[in-house]
């Protein structure tokens, strides 16, 4: 199942530079893992902003929860889910 899902990301002014750092390096290698691994199919930066818009292929909700709230940065997004389904004049066949 598809989800487009927008990250906005909100440190914390008073967080030191160092820990931020290291939060945002472990967060690149979860999401290049989960990119690898097919469920994070496709991730935008929104200009202007610290935020993304990505699409994930998971098997549900569920698991899209599950992944969602084992990035490294998830306590400091707010995340806007939306479910997709393919659309009927799409022409591409591997859009599911």
């Amino acid at each position: 199942m598809l989800f487009q899902v927008q990250m906005d990301v909100r440190l914390p002014h008073t967080m030191p530079p160092a820990e931020a750092a290291e939060l945002k390096r472990v967060e690149k290698e979860t999401a290049q893992a989960l990119q690898a691994e097919g469920k994070w199919r496709h991730l935008w930066r929104v200009a202007g902003r610290y935020a993304n818009v990505s699409v994930f292929d998971v098997e549900g909700a569920e698991e899209l929860h599950a992944l969602l709230s084992t990035l490294p940065l998830f306590p400091y997004m707010q995340i806007d889910v939306t479910p997709l389904c393919r659309h009927p004049s799409s022409i591409h066949a591997d859009d599911r």
